[in-house]
């Protein structure tokens, strides 16, 4: 409470239920402070936001206007006079709540009627309700939450604070009726509350669209983005090719791939979880020298590591050799082209001119990949079939990337 500034609240006393402004205790000059609104020695009360919101927009002098967030509460809208539901503080009914045995919620409304009316109590200067507390000490206990009330010494606390209020609390309840003052304010009403309908509608309007854009927002957000590969900027891969499914590390340093390997050849694992097994075991590796693959091996040491391979690191060449011989429609050039990129990484890693040589070598095989992978360089050129020269080119491509892999 001590930081919320200026709060509306929702009084229920012996006449029926009021409202009017709290400013919680708050540090000025080296002096703690609170107060209500309200002038001299009058504490105002309302009988609804709406006369509160009249009473504002009077432009009446009152005591609140000294408060150094004053000006921060009164230039919000007109909902700025309707409390939250935590801040209804129903003294009346306290006798009540410590009829029940405690739950979290009755001892959290107890502290708070405690609270509320102590309050009340230390700004008017009304010495029967500083007596009443400053008599029973046991009337701070349900600040310390329900977990003070379990087993039976709690519950037999609770009793105890409950027949001090029985005995006392009529009392108190007299005590707070004469603190306040019902203020009449000049005005309609009616037109208050239209003001405050529609702020509330506003700011319920405005918070729909905000969580309809923050849903929107993280619908764009890559799940992948929060992963540890992410963070260190190492990525799993997965690889189908010639009816198997392999998986392996890769990274990029300075624009140059780097694999999960040594010497060309590049570790390969049929499954996630052998990957992880096997680098919990081995460093004698191209990946081991980068720097953040320490944070790797952190999480693997310590059984939090999971593979997840993001979908642009699924690399898929299943149909492609088939599809090359069915003609140019037939081949998904998306597919081909993930597809080149990792025979093109893996040749630049390994530093050797294979790939390079092969396709000197087989110059119809590289002006047909331009083609099909959109290249500029091919401007005027058209593949004509029969492909099945293509097509066999191609799959002494994949022959020369599984020769690569360590297991296949």
């Amino acid at each position: 409470m001590a930081n919320k500034g200026i709060v509306p609240v929702k009084l229920s006393l012996t006449e029926g239920d009021f409202y009017t402004l709290w400013a919680p205790q708050w540090r000025e000059h080296g002096a703690e402070w609170q107060a209500f609104l309200g002038a001299g020695e009058d504490l105002y009360v309302f009988s609804s936001p709406a006369e509160v919101l009249l009473f504002l927009e009077s432009g009446a002098k009152h005591d609140l206007e000294a408060h150094p967030q004053w000006e921060a509460f009164n230039s919000k809208d007109a909902a700025r006079v309707v409390p939250d539901e935590l801040d209804y503080f129903d003294l009346v009914g306290t006798p009540s709540l410590l009829a029940e045995k405690p739950n979290r919620r009755n001892v959290k409304d107890v502290a708070a009627n405690f609270r509320m009316a102590r309050a009340l109590g230390e700004v008017c200067g009304n010495t029967d309700i500083q007596v009443f507390f400053s008599s029973h000490s046991i009337l701070s206990n349900p600040e310390r939450g329900f977990d003070h009330f379990a087993g039976d010494n709690g519950l037999g606390e609770w009793t105890a604070i409950g027949r001090v209020v029985l005995t006392n609390w009529a009392k108190v309840l007299d005590a707070l009726d004469s603190c306040v003052t019902v203020k009449k304010v000049d005005g309609e009403a009616a037109t208050a509350q239209t003001k405050i309908s529609n702020a509330q509608a506003a700011a319920k309007k405005a918070a729909e669209e905000e969580k309809a854009r923050k849903e929107e927002e993280a619908k764009k957000v890559d799940p992948y983005d929060t992963t540890l590969w992410s963070a260190a900027g190492i990525d799993p891969i997965k690889v189908s090719i010639d009816g198997r499914t392999l998986y392996t590390l890769r990274t990029y340093i300075k624009a140059q791939p780097v694999f999960l390997g040594k010497y060309g050849e590049i570790f390969t694992f049929n499954s996630a979880k052998a990957l992880v097994r096997w680098i919990i075991e081995h460093e004698d590796h191209d990946l081991a020298r980068v720097a953040t693959w320490e944070d790797v091996m952190t999480a693997a040491n310590a059984g939090d590591l999971e593979v997840t391979v993001h979908p642009d690191n699924v690399y898929s060449f299943n149909g492609i050799v088939r599809d090359i011989s069915t003609g140019l429609d037939a081949v998904d050039t998306d597919q081909m082209s993930r597809a080149y990129e990792l025979l093109a990484d893996a040749a630049d890693w390994a530093a050797d001119d294979s790939l390079n040589s092969y396709f000197l070598s087989h110059p119809r095989l590289q002006d047909y990949i331009s083609y099909m992978l959109g290249s500029t360089n091919t401007a005027g050129y058209t593949p004509t079939p029969p492909f099945d020269e293509h097509a066999e080119n191609w799959k002494e491509l994949e022959e020369m990337l599984t020769k690569r892999f360590s297991k296949f």
